[in-house]
């Protein structure tokens, strides 16, 4: 619905998202995200503090609202204005490659090399496991509880120490 049909006291009351809608709907094209927060702005006349609190929150709610759509440099428009078909070529400009510099490449040869010495089969990991020796687990297991109970009878020498201090 346009803003022309709601007095200024009712838009005022409006919420930002269904303001920017109003907004979008009345200027018919997309527009700069600050342009549309700066209209709201007005219309609900918001101080300075007012719209640092709320610029936040009214750019989540243009990103969360299905009615919404980014058209790219922080240009938004109302989704229904662009039809499926062109939405992925307007929307996602293919990102430009940058140039690497001999170094960079250098050095990205350097580590695809040390990846492939790396690289472990699963039949490698598999008999890695099989050649873990069962008896070096149990020997490992009995040297922590020998070391968990030593550390057990030092906690009680030294609470027997404490209580004899306090007597």
């Amino acid at each position: 619905m346009s803003l022309k049909n709601y007095s200024h006291e009712e838009s005022k009351k409006l919420s930002m998202i269904e303001l920017a809608n109003a907004i979008m709907l009345d200027e018919k094209k997309g527009m700069n995200f600050k342009d549309v927060f700066e209209q709201i702005a007005d219309i609900k006349e918001f101080s300075d503090a007012d719209k640092a609190a709320n610029i936040a929150q009214f750019y989540t709610d243009l990103n969360v609202d299905g009615r919404f759509i980014t058209i790219g440099s922080n240009v938004w428009g109302l989704k229904r204005w662009y039809p499926v078909e062109t939405m992925d070529e307007e929307v996602a400009a293919a990102p430009k490659k940058k140039k690497k510099t001999k170094k960079k490449k250098k050095e990205e040869e350097s580590l695809d090399l040390v990846e492939e010495e790396l690289d472990i089969v699963d039949e490698d990991i598999e008999e890695m496991a099989d050649d873990f020796d069962d008896d070096e687990e149990d020997e490992f297991d009995a040297d922590l509880e020998e070391d968990l109970e030593d550390d057990a009878d030092d906690d009680e020498e030294v609470d027997e120490e404490d209580t004899k201090d306090k007597k």
